[in-house]
């Protein structure tokens, strides 16, 4: 249990992390990230959007009480981060950080559901 809890919050913080600084540079509109976003034909109001998303997804999953906000934070990165390794395969550019990025999300995702559940059996024998 204790191991399991390590591999969750390791991974849920550097995911969130990443996510929360990488929405910093996407609200700041980042002249490498615009330049990216054009390159691949993106318009430029999309750094807001993500930027707005990669912001309160990092917080979700880092928030301990809302599991179905964090269960939403994981869905929407998890979309996210297929779209970015597509994007970046299509236009034939480096893909293997979205990819890494969605290995460490996973490994956040299995650890805080078996977390989840092994907590929910903990209480159902006290009951």
């Amino acid at each position: 249990m204790k191991t399991n809890r390590i591999i969750y919050w390791t991974t849920t913080i550097i995911v969130s992390g990443l996510f929360l600084l990488s929405s910093f540079m996407y609200l700041a509109h980042n002249p490498q990230l615009e330049a990216g976003f054009k390159m691949m034909g993106y318009p430029a109001f999309m750094l807001n959007i993500l930027g707005v998303a990669k912001l309160l997804g990092g917080i979700a999953l880092l928030q301990p009480k809302y599991a179905k906000l964090k269960e939403w934070a994981y869905a929407g990165f998890t979309i996210t981060l297929v779209g970015a390794t597509w994007s970046h395969i299509a236009t034939h550019t480096p893909f293997i950080m979205p990819l890494v990025f969605f290995v460490l999300l996973a490994i956040s995702y299995i650890s805080w559901n078996r977390q989840s559940k092994m907590n929910y059996t903990a209480t159902m024998a006290e009951s």
